[in-house]
């Protein structure tokens, strides 16, 4: 793999484009060269675009406040001839965010990409670093759909995902997943907000999300499936069922979690599977890749939010409460950061393995 790529953000000034900016502006691989975002912003300092809107915890990383900004759509040929690849968060409609990130992709520029739009094409592979690594064996065959040489697109999933989906995975080959019941509670953060621009949510629960049961029923089977005949076909089971809550939280989701499996396992085996859980981001120890990425915590009101979200700077998942079920098997909670394992950080870390494997030289 190459050494060091020239990388652009695309959708820079929302909340994700905000976090890739802060995780990006000193990596050792990849170096922010031009950002892009709607066409109001074009023109102006990445500071200007901004105003008073920089909602990160950290301050507004100095080496890119001065960038001016391009148009995002009408500059695209101008931002692919520029960068290795380009990191994609915008707030479009899905028809458009399909046809922007393709017309990337067939300029040659691969597309790491945060949006939802693309995760239902069968060869766009949807890859969390730890869980299927080997879906990025796709790639070929969308180029050749594509007719591009370097250019695809590739997604990471919802970010509620993030939270329980990896403690179930290890547990499958062995013991057989089999009936999931799953509820999540997400952060404001999600839907791109803070307390100053949501007030509304302040002392408040709203148990709705659009789109979020069905994205956390039907995108854990995609990560299940299997590469055949240039598609990924997903999985059958486990089988998914999901309640999804927005709450009063900056940051981080939680998952209430019950478990069927076809073999029951007990309770040591399921924090062995956890605890010696590691894959290609530990074993190639990609930059941003806990060491450890599944944390079991005895004591029984942990994981909380606000002290596990940011734990291995927001990457790993936090999990607690095992115990026995009287209806499944098992249940447990839960907990991983929306923002950094769930969005941008997940979709740098997969970065990282895409080049590690040479898919973007």
């Amino acid at each position: 793999m190459k050494n060091q790529f020239n990388v652009g953000i695309i959708g820079a000034t929302g909340m994700v484009g905000q976090r890739f900016a802060t995780l990006l502006s000193e990596h050792p691989w990849f170096n922010v060269v031009l950002l892009a975002a709607s066409p109001r912003s074009k023109g102006k300092t990445y500071c200007e675009a901004l105003g008073s809107r920089w909602s990160m915890t950290s301050p507004l990383p100095e080496k890119l406040a001065g960038m001016v900004l391009y148009d995002a759509t009408a500059d695209l040929a101008e931002i692919a001839a520029q960068v290795d690849f380009v990191f994609c968060a915008v707030d479009m409609s899905k028809d458009e965010i399909k046809k922007m990130e393709t017309a990337y992709a067939q300029a040659e520029c691969p597309v790491i990409s945060n949006n939802s739009a693309h995760r239902s094409t069968p060869d766009v592979p949807m890859i969390v670093p730890e869980l299927n690594p080997g879906h990025a064996e796709i790639i070929p065959a969308q180029r050749a759909r594509l007719g591009t040489k370097r250019g695809f697109v590739a997604v990471k999933s919802n970010c509620s995902l993030q939270s329980y989906v990896p403690a179930l995975f290890p547990l499958h080959d062995e013991f057989g997943v089999k009936d999931v019941l799953v509820c999540t509670y997400q952060a404001i953060s999600g839907a791109g907000k803070t307390f100053d621009t949501w007030p509304e949510m302040l002392d408040n629960v709203i148990p709705f999300i659009g789109g979020e049961e069905e994205k956390s029923e039907q995108e854990p089977l995609k990560i299940w499936g299997t590469v055949r005949d240039g598609a990924i076909i997903p999985a059958s089971e486990p089988h998914f069922t999901a309640q999804c809550i927005r709450v009063p939280v900056s940051d981080g989701h939680l998952a209430a979690v019950f478990a069927r499996f076809k073999k029951k396992p007990i309770k040591e085996q399921i924090l062995e599977k956890w605890c010696t859980f590691s894959a290609i981001p530990q074993e190639a120890q990609l930059p941003s890749a806990p060491k450890q990425f599944l944390h079991y915590f005895e004591e029984d009101n942990m994981p909380q939010t606000g002290l596990q979200r940011d734990l291995e700077g927001g990457m790993a998942v936090s999990i607690g409460r095992l115990r026995e079920d009287t209806q499944y098997d098992c249940k447990f909670v839960c907990l991983s950061h929306n923002t950094l394992r769930g969005a941008a950080g997940g979709a740098v870390l997969m970065a990282e393995l895409l080049a590690y494997k040479g898919y973007l030289d």
